[in-house]
């Protein structure tokens, strides 16, 4: 079995603000990142996925097939986005990196097996870089 990890980076601003929480307690909970005119991060996104090795291509993921689902699914609809107004995703959650990575992981599941027809390979892993300090990991195996 292998493990088989593509990188993609897009850019994307986002204001961390809950409607649940007043004034304060978003200033309190988010600091900075509360900002009213948001702020922007470059992302990197990660997308391992699992499987063997094919017998006869000798790979187990087909990478092209692989970048134009992200390309298709993620991308366009977040690179160079405002995350709280641009994207409908987070009409009703907090566009924080791990409700994004928890989204991307949701999108990408529901159109693996149209891209992914064989049981193989199987998305694994999603992993959002919003800083080279602040990494977030959803295990897809745990995602409905």
């Amino acid at each position: 079995m292998f493990r088989v990890t593509r990188r993609y980076q897009f850019a994307a601003s986002h204001r961390l603000h809950s409607q649940a929480l007043n004034e304060a307690e978003n200033w309190r909970v988010y600091g900075k990142c509360n900002n009213p005119h948001g702020h922007g991060h470059n992302y990197v996104l990660s997308v391992s996925a699992v499987g063997p090795a094919d017998p006869v291509a000798g790979r187990a993921v087909d990478l092209p097939l692989l970048d134009g689902l992200v390309e298709r699914e993620i991308l366009q609809h977040l690179d160079h986005r405002n995350l709280n107004s641009d994207v409908d995703w987070f009409e009703e959650e907090v566009p924080t990196s791990e409700n994004l990575g928890l989204a991307i992981c949701r999108r990408l599941k529901s159109k693996w097996s149209e891209v992914f027809a064989e049981a193989w390979p199987r998305l694994d892993r999603v992993c959002i870089e919003e800083t080279p300090r602040n990494i977030f990991e959803v295990d897809a195996r745990e995602v409905e």
